[in-house]
């Protein structure tokens, strides 16, 4: 009988100045850690990602776009607010974090920003139900504050609005960075596409729950926050393409691995057109036509023993010790191959989580 798996089989010691609390000097600038389909280790740099490519393989995005999420305002009592955006609902509503002295009750008004109100309906969970006087996105866009995660200690500036925002954001709504992404510039998408690397998107909106840690010890009782995804049939067209030619499907960044593999979860013959002539399954075309676009919440929660029915490589950051996204690639390459990378790029002084180096993992074909 195996033994469960808990949250200290993905701990590990990091030395503080190890976390980058600045990105690079440019976008594409960061070391990049290859874990070859042997589990093999070697050094490079992020521009060297192009040599690990091959004609007709296919990136994934997630073109999600970070809100400036973070207010700060007070209570009709006086008391002060700080108030996170977790998920847009509507035009002018929203679920909100809000940190006060005591939590604000149903019914209240919070002032914020010293400029607008919002209007506390209630709770949903660790929740709270805002409703704004305004379009949110545009009090936001005006009045907030970029979220940087809570291990970057300085506060946000105009380069943290640049810089922690992918070049292909598109669809608000995100309160934290796909940060695998951050590493791409145009010119590197120009030397893809001149490569014969295709492109395609997905649309997953990042929630604070990303950075939340794991609060049981069984990993089998942890409950996965919930996040908004969209897989466009344009790139579920591509997957099908990509597949007739023999390439392979390389998602950038753990939103987008979650993206493409709760779409396949829910959708089964999604799930056959991407495994179609997968060069990792080598099954037979399945699929007589394209299914359209999938969308729905997911609280997919992927950890070792989950099958992969997509994705073949991803490129990545590191990750924070026993956090969801660990494990999630802990399942791509095994939780001992994992353990092997992460003490390396320890003792490589490589740079970590959000504003650090990146990873290009590809996946283990014995799991």
């Amino acid at each position: 009988m195996t033994t469960p798996l808990t949250v200290a089989d993905f701990d590990y010691a990091l030395p503080a100045e190890l976390i980058a609390q600045t990105p690079a000097p440019t976008r594409t600038a960061s070391r990049l850690l290859h874990v070859d389909a042997a589990g093999q280790l070697h050094d490079r740099q992020f521009t060297d990602l192009l040599s690990l490519l091959r004609p007709n393989d296919l990136l994934v995005f997630n073109d999600t776009r970070v809100i400036k999420a973070r207010l700060f305002g007070q209570k009709t009592t006086g008391g002060k607010v700080e108030v996170l955006i977790e998920r847009i609902t509507a035009v002018d509503g929203a679920l909100a974090h809000i940190r006060s002295s005591k939590s604000p009750t149903a019914g209240s008004v919070l002032r914020l920003a010293e400029a607008f109100n919002a209007q506390v309906l209630g709770r949903e969970n660790d929740l709270f139900i805002l409703k704004f006087e305004q379009p949110i996105l545009e009090l936001l866009e005006q009045f907030g504050a970029t979220p940087l995660p809570p291990y970057i200690t300085h506060p946000p500036d105009d380069a943290d609005d640049d810089r922690y925002q992918t070049i292909y954001a598109r669809e608000p709504g995100a309160v934290a960075a796909p940060t695998a992404g951050l590493h791409f510039d145009q010119s590197m998408f120009e030397r893809l596409d001149a490569a014969g690397v295709q492109r395609a998107f997905v649309t997953l909106h990042v929630g604070a729950g990303t950075f939340q840690p794991v609060r049981v010890n069984t990993l089998s009782e942890h409950i996965m926050h919930a996040e908004r995804y969209t897989v466009p049939q344009q790139t579920i067209e591509a997957i099908a393409h990509t597949r007739s030619l023999g390439g392979r499907v390389i998602a950038v960044g753990t939103t987008s691995v979650r993206s493409l593999e709760a779409a396949a979860k829910d959708n089964p013959h999604l799930a056959a057109t991407c495994l179609a002539r997968s060069p990792l399954t080598r099954a037979p075309a399945e699929h007589d036509r394209s299914p359209t676009a999938q969308s729905g919440d997911t609280r997919l929660f992927i950890t070792p023993g989950s099958d992969y029915q997509v994705v073949d490589a991803m490129v990545t950051n590191f990750h924070l010790p026993q956090s969801t996204l660990l494990m999630l690639v802990a399942a791509f390459i095994g939780l001992d191959q994992m353990r092997h990378a992460y003490q390396h790029a320890i003792e490589q002084r490589y740079r970590f989580f959000s504003y650090g180096d990146a990873m290009f993992l590809e996946r283990n074909p014995k799991l």
